[in-house]
């Protein structure tokens, strides 16, 4: 067995972990940590007689992980060393390291928290911050803190953000670092050439790859399965001597494996997705050409939708696709981009940016509620976790509480997302259950829906070994379900579909647009066929930042089934809304699907407190009609108050106010019909009314409303500038404050007012925080300037010994 890297560095991996519970490995692609390390430890005191997992983000890493480590003892995958992962394992009673996917460790945690028979888990190629691979580090976390503080946890990849997960292993983790690679990579920068497409830039390097003397196979790294096929068709037409193979995770397991074997005495070139990424030595390769473009899924929790988009890829995962070319041997790796342009560190988190509805269902089965109560290398977004509970409200999985309901229970037996496992329950309801089966299995595999869902099913009925993947998920959902994929009989799909989308239920507004249940609006060709369809279902929709989503795959809808499946439709409920066209409030009874009104006709009379929520609701589309300048001038000194005094004093924000619009101001709208009425309260006494009475004299005191000023007067004080963080505003003539050398304040004397004088015309000759000076420097030049403009008025050289005045000298 030949020297590697991190055999240096295993003792001390096993003395930390038997000293310590938790550890991360930071080694550099190449070093062997994948295939040693797990096979190290299990020769330690703590896992002796027990199992030990290693978690593979993607399944092809976990099947080759699985063969190469069994390779090393001389065995056969399935006996010291097996896999496991969704519809495929091969483990026995001899297993002692299991290979599993991140997804698998979830569903081991569900089943039994103790993880009886485990003695650890590593998490490797991390650095990829799956979403499967946080909530497992979380779940794991929870388990060693709560009830096993003996289970070891490892952390390791290429490329860990050290300082954020130490952030929730602990600040004094053990980290243990493994510098240098096995072979050295040299990296060469190819952008593209002026107006160059991005095929014929890829062959351009490759064809100059093929040119260096030290090239064997090539790997091609590109950002999706539509790039790939366009350059394989290429490289098959340009270079047909040579294996071009393409490799991504839309194929079968099968197809990945041959795409990787090194079986064939051509010099191979594989084009892939970032799906080689991860771990496992890719035989043969030692030229690495990597576009520097991934494809991600972004999800919008406003929207409730997942959007496409392409970006450049991080550091950290260049310096993994860099690895690639090293591990066999003296490599090279040509990047598709400018050695200028700057990368960010590290990966976003999916967390940030998915979907996180599955997660809220695992934590609800976990016995949690909020994500604040595991520990989270990145915690999940506020707005994607809220988004993600209104959708299993939605389905019936949670309860308002946000707890599992009976069927939330039934559905985490099931292996799929939240919204297939509702329809799956729910499909035996309709003796449907083999035809879920087989939708779920085709909406699970990722595979292109063409040129419709019903007939890409149909097509998969008929000949299911020509779709393996799609085959092998339907079977394990039919065994499961207890019926036979041969039962399923093809029929309209919109029912089934409902049930697992029903915020997507669409109702035409006109040919080809739709609007959804959820409140927005999406769109089709107007040649499409479910474009004329009066209700549908969206299945699949591509979101941009500013238009209407585009449906992409969808099934026509029957209103009778709509009204079958959620016969709550069929009650009339009382609605109320302001009209902005006609001014006023509108009152009508519709039947309706959350956004979709099937039915409506006028109410009679309007029920007060639909009244009144409806008159809260307008006020906060058109708060300029609340906020008039008394009330502003009330909030500016609230703001005043809370900046200088802190929390102790409300939130008086617009913002605050306008959310809590039901405490302070609905109580007031008895008999109250229009949004003309309001502003003709007294909005500010309502506030007041909400302080104590204590505080309410106190708020007086030190925010006075209005000034004495030296002439005798008392003049207000403009509290607007308060609601920027600026002092209050105290505007007079200039001659009322003759003899004034004291600059008033506020707030027990610690705000210092900002003086305007005016000139007679009421426009600003100073603004000063210092009136001393102001008389003393700056009085002597307006003097000069102002006498003879304004001679009917005072100028004395000393205004400080004058008396102050709001008259004319003839008045003094």
């Amino acid at each position: 067995m030949s020297v590697l890297p991190i055999d240096q560095h295993l003792d001390h991996i096993k003395s930390v972990l038997t000293n310590s519970n938790r550890l991360m490995l930071v080694a550099q692609p190449g070093a062997g940590k994948t295939t040693r390390v797990p096979l190290v430890l299990l020769t330690v005191d703590w896992a002796r007689g027990q199992k030990l997992l290693l978690l593979e983000p993607r399944r092809v890493a976990t099947r080759l992980a699985a063969n190469f480590i069994a390779q090393q003892l001389g065995e056969r995958v399935g006996q010291t060393v097996g896999y496991r992962m969704r519809g495929d394992s091969c483990v026995s009673s001899q297993t002692r390291l299991e290979v599993v996917t991140q997804g698998v460790l979830t569903r081991m945690l569900q089943d039994d928290p103790l993880l009886e028979g485990v003695a650890g888990i590593i998490f490797d190629e991390f650095h990829e911050r799956s979403v499967e691979a946080d909530l497992g580090l979380a779940l794991a976390l929870d388990v060693q803190t709560s009830i096993r503080d003996d289970l070891r946890l490892l952390v390791m990849s290429a490329t860990l953000d050290v300082a954020a997960l130490r952030q929730v292993l602990g600040e004094q983790v053990p980290v243990i670092e493994c510098h240098g690679r096995q072979y050295p990579v040299a990296t060469i920068y190819r952008p593209p050439l002026s107006g160059e497409e991005s095929v014929s830039h890829a062959l351009r390097v490759i064809n100059e790859a093929l040119a260096s003397s030290i090239t064997r196979d090539i790997l091609v790294i590109l950002p999706g399965v539509a790039e790939i096929n366009r350059l394989v068709q290429t490289l098959q037409q340009a270079l047909p001597h040579l294996a071009i193979r393409a490799l991504h995770g839309r194929m079968s397991i099968t197809e990945q494996q041959a795409a990787l074997a090194a079986n064939t005495p051509q010099q191979r070139i594989i084009v892939s997705t970032a799906i080689t990424e991860s771990s496992i030595t890719v035989d043969g390769i030692n030229v690495v050409i990597d576009g520097g473009l991934e494809r991600v899924p972004l999800f919008q929790p406003r929207t409730g939708l997942t959007r496409l988009t392409t970006r450049r890829i991080n550091r950290a995962s260049a310096d993994q696709r860099r690895g690639r070319a090293g591990r066999q041997g003296e490599g090279i790796c040509f990047r598709l981009w400018p050695q200028e342009q700057v990368l960010v560190p590290y990966i976003e988190p999916e967390i940030q940016q998915a979907d996180l509805s599955s997660v809220v269902h695992e934590l609800a089965c976990w016995g949690v509620t909020s994500p604040q109560k595991l520990s989270w290398v990145t915690s999940p977004p506020e707005g994607a976790w809220r988004s993600g509970q209104a959708l299993l409200i939605q389905l019936g999985v949670l309860d308002e509480d946000h707890r599992l309901t009976p069927l939330g229970r039934r559905c985490a037996q099931w292996p799929v997302e939240p919204r297939l496992a509702v329809m799956l329950e729910k499909a035996a309801d309709l003796n449907t259950l083999p035809l879920a089966c087989g939708l779920a299995a085709l909406l699970e595999s990722r595979d292109s829906i063409d040129p419709s869902l019903q007939e890409a099913l149909a097509e998969r009925l008929c000949q299911p070994k020509r779709f393996p993947n799609w085959r092998r998920e339907a079977l394990r959902l039919t065994k499961k379900a207890g019926v036979s994929l041969s039962e399923a009989v093809l029929e309209p799909l919109g029912s089934l579909l409902a049930m697992a989308y029903p915020e997507r239920i669409g109702q035409q507004i006109s040919p080809g647009k739709f609007r959804l249940a959820n409140g927005k609006t999406a769109t089709l060709a107007l040649n499409d066929t479910l474009a004329h369809q009066p209700y549908i279902v969206a299945i699949a929709l591509n979101s941009t930042a500013h238009d209407d989503a585009r449906i992409t795959a969808g099934e026509p809808l029957l209103i009778a089934s709509l009204l079958s499946l959620y016969p709550g439709i069929r009650q009339w409920q009382s609605r109320v809304a302001w009209s902005q066209d006609q001014g006023r409030l509108i009152g009508e009874e519709v039947q309706a699907h959350a956004s979709l009104i099937i039915a409506k006709r006028p109410l009679t009379q309007l029920p007060e407190k639909a009244v009144k929520q409806a008159l809260l609701d307008a006020l906060r589309q058109q708060p300029s009609r609340l906020f008039g300048l008394k009330l502003q001038q009330l909030c500016g000194r609230m703001a005043l108050l809370r900046e200088k005094l802190g929390e102790v004093w409300p939130d008086w924000s617009e913002q605050s106010l306008l959310a809590s619009l039901e405490a302070w101001l609905a109580p007031y709208l008895v008999g109250v019909a229009r949004l003309s009425q309001i502003e003709g309260l007294p909005l500010e006494s309502y506030l007041i009314n909400t302080l104590p009475w204590e505080a309410q004299r106190e708020f007086e005191r030190l925010t006075p409303v209005t000034i004495e000023v030296p002439s005798g007067k008392y003049v207000g004080l403009d509290y607007l500038p308060c609601l920027s963080r600026q002092p209050p505003v105290l505007a007079l003539k200039l001659q009322e404050a003759f003899g004034w050398r004291i600059t008033p304040t506020v707030v027990n004397g610690t705000v210092v007012v900002m003086i305007h004088l005016l000139s007679p015309a009421r426009r600003p000759l100073q603004i000063t925080q210092d009136l001393v000076s102001f008389w003393r420097n700056g009085y002597p030049e307006v003097r000069k300037e102002m006498r003879g403009r304004y001679p009917k008025h005072p100028w004395p050289e000393d205004p400080l010994t004058s008396p102050a005045t709001a008259h004319t000298k003839r008045k003094v």
